[in-house]
């Protein structure tokens, strides 16, 4: 597959010679060189409200700082990765055409042991002192791998899984009820496509509710034996795949895709990597007031989404007078609205002024949305070595790998 050629030629590549300039300590200075900058931000394009929110920071950002924003749909993050591996491959030090990536992960996680991403920055901006360091360590740890100022998050998730009471009032809590769920109801889940982020993660989570030792999945996965720990999983999926949509002869390709599936009254039950987005699906219209949210028994694994300047970028000021706009009450209050997106907020409360919380403390979360003590706590990532393997295993056992 595409992505793991494109890890593997990273790993390959060996570190390269990041570039120190300009300097976040001396913001001033930033804000001076990014005016007029454009940044070529490439970032998932697969959702509307998702396009919608970068389009209304962008414009928020030249309106304020006069940095023009642009963004670069990406079907793929590994699309972003590719095009600073080419430039780099090519010699092209500087002046590159990507600025900044919605990165996570592996991807992250390969560019950083390359020396392809500038830093460290994030630390260094302003608005990092709102930044919940303590209450959510996944914002300095990417898939298990510490971030060191190279990357900085903007958003908070946490897999759930959501229903149509009017159709399912009971859904199943355990990846063990769900097969037996699903063996009585076949036809009414499925999951997105790995290597799509989305289907990849539910692998994840069904592992982790099958794994003896999770605390195994926090290492490299060479450090383990990954035969013996992954044997549960497939013989999960085994027993499950025929009884999905299509009898797992076709997946959804993305999330948004899973959601209209459950619009149309094809699907019961979806996973979702956003607590709010039943809530902001219901806002919209996409699904009726019926549906609500649920975790599994055991928790779910959550994680920070990030956002990262490739070495040669050519915009370094602007993508980090962005990155700090990201982390603006005003754009985390606006990213949380379930009316907006429903991501989580990276921002600690007591940290923020009366004025600052009472934005978040105004937002109507949605009737599907689980409360911080509903939610529970997050699991940690697997190490990113593992969802390589498990996604070209997945390709190979299923058939439908690209």
């Amino acid at each position: 597959m595409r992505r793991f050629a494109v890890l593997a030629a990273l790993v390959a590549l060996g570190p390269g010679t990041a570039l120190a300039d300009p300097d976040p300590a001396d913001w001033p200075a930033v804000l001076a060189e990014a005016r007029g900058q454009v940044v070529y931000w490439n970032a998932w394009g697969g959702a509307a409200a998702t396009n919608d929110f970068i389009r209304w920071a962008g414009d928020e950002v030249s309106a304020r700082y006069g940095v023009r924003v642009e963004h670069v749909k990406l079907a793929d993050t590994a699309d972003a990765v590719s095009r600073v591996l080419a430039e780099k491959t090519a010699g092209k030090d500087n002046g590159g055409a990507v600025d900044l990536i919605w990165i996570n992960g592996p991807n992250f996680r390969a560019m950083k042991e390359a020396g392809l991403l500038f830093g460290p920055w994030a630390e260094d901006l302003p608005n990092w002192s709102y930044v919940d360091v303590d209450g959510k360590p996944a914002v300095t740890a990417d898939f298990t791998v510490p971030t060191e100022g190279m990357e900085s998050p903007w958003a908070m998730a946490q897999v759930v899984f959501y229903h149509d009471t009017a159709r399912l009032p009971d859904p199943p809590r355990s990846m063990a009820a769900l097969l037996d769920w699903a063996s009585a109801n076949p036809g009414r889940f499925t999951y997105p496509q790995p290597p799509d982020f989305l289907g990849t993660t539910f692998l994840k989570q069904a592992l982790y509710g099958m794994v003896e030792d999770p605390s195994v999945l926090q290492r490299p996965v060479d450090q383990a034996d990954y035969a013996a720990v992954t044997a549960p999983l497939w013989a999960f999926l085994d027993d499950l795949t025929p009884h999905l949509w299509r009898q797992g002869r076709a997946y959804p390709p993305s999330g948004p895709r899973q959601l209209q599936l459950m619009a149309d009254g094809e699907i019961d039950l979806a996973i979702s990597f956003s607590p709010g987005e039943a809530s902001a699906a219901i806002a919209n219209g996409q699904l009726p007031d019926t549906v609500r949210t649920l975790v599994l028994e055991g928790g779910t694994i959550g994680n920070a989404s990030f956002v990262a300047i490739p070495y040669n970028a050519n915009a370094k000021a602007g993508a980090m007078v962005l990155a700090d706009f990201l982390l603006s009450p005003e754009a985390q209050a606006r990213a949380q609205d379930p009316d907006v997106l429903g991501y989580g907020t990276v921002l600690a409360m007591d940290k923020l002024s009366p004025e600052d919380r009472a934005r978040f403390e105004a937002l109507d979360l949605g009737i599907a949305t689980l409360s911080p003590e509903e939610l529970g706590p997050a699991l940690p990532e697997p190490h990113p070595s593992w969802m390589s393997l498990i996604e070209a295993d997945w390709g190979k056992r299923f058939g439908l790998a690209e």
